[in-house]
């Protein structure tokens, strides 16, 4: 249902871009190719039809976009997230390397309190 949708948005996006680039904004888009002397609207029934036809397509691609919000898949597709999988595989007790900045490091080396002699 979702994808069936999802093509009726994409139809009536075509078809707004399509009615809104006819449109001219002074009347004369659609209304100026009909200008000899066989009429088949005149200028202002032209510029109706299209605001109509704008007002129409822009009130159902709302509608449609709605629809298409609530009728989203919800289910879960694969279960859990890889970030969750990885949290639950890791060791329980993992071991830090201290590299020598801990304290480890500092009982290891022998503190001497004599300072060191200067420069002869």
């Amino acid at each position: 249902m979702y994808t069936a949708i999802s093509v009726l948005i994409v139809i009536v996006c075509v078809l707004l871009i399509l009615i809104v680039l006819v449109q001219n904004s002074k009347g004369g888009g659609l209304a100026s190719s009909f200008a000899s002397s066989n009429q088949i609207m005149g200028v202002r029934k032209t510029t109706d039809f299209l605001e109509k036809a704008t007002w129409t397509l822009a009130g159902a691609m709302l509608v449609l976009c709605v629809i298409a919000a609530l009728a989203i898949p919800r289910g879960e597709v694969g279960g859990k997230s890889a970030i969750q999988d990885q949290i639950q595989k890791a060791p329980a007790n993992q071991i830090i390397p201290s590299f020598g900045t801990e304290q480890g490091a500092a009982e290891s080396t022998p503190a001497t309190t004599e300072p060191a002699p200067a420069g002869e």
